[in-house]
């Protein structure tokens, strides 16, 4: 029983210890620029939140309550990624959606605050735009993509 024991041990040290060591390739974006190409481009604000996924302040972006027809895109590649349609006030203070654009986010996990959160990521080149949370209008998808205004560029529809 001991030996059994004693193997099971080892075998779980061994598992653990191979799990450890695998890495995840890095996803290859299709818009990559340097740090410094990004500096270059984005406000310090936009850099802060999109390059370092910081998080702007609740109620500072006045896209938050923009209610006109358009498309919200990402602020460093410009790739559309929310319909206005799909817009609602959440009262979090940032703008939010319940759903994007087919394929243009990508769901990632970050533990920054000492749990799991679904972060969303512009699909295209990896900017961090915010999270994700099971609490959107039941009525429609029953989530809500909390979205760093900064993160975004409104684009009207035209004759709007």
């Amino acid at each position: 029983m001991k030996r059994l024991m004693t193997a099971i041990a080892f075998s779980f040290i061994f598992i653990s210890c191979g799990q450890a060591q695998k890495k995840e390739t890095p996803k290859v974006y299709k818009v990559q620029k340097t740090e410094e190409q990004w500096k270059q481009l984005l406000s310090p604000m936009q850099f802060y939140v999109l390059r370092q996924a910081g998080t702007e302040r609740a109620f500072t972006s006045p896209l938050n309550k923009n209610y006109k027809e358009g498309v919200y895109a990402c602020a460093a590649c410009n790739t559309p990624l929310y319909e206005s349609k799909h817009k609602f006030d959440s009262g979090s203070g940032w703008p939010s959606f319940d759903r994007a654009i087919k394929n243009s986010v990508e769901y990632d996990v970050d533990y920054k605050i000492g749990y799991a959160r679904t972060e969303l990521k512009c699909n295209t080149c990896g900017g961090h735009l915010g999270h994700s949370f099971k609490d959107g209008p039941r009525e429609t998808t029953g989530i809500r993509h909390c979205i760093n205004g900064v993160a975004l560029n409104f684009i009207p529809k035209k004759g709007s």
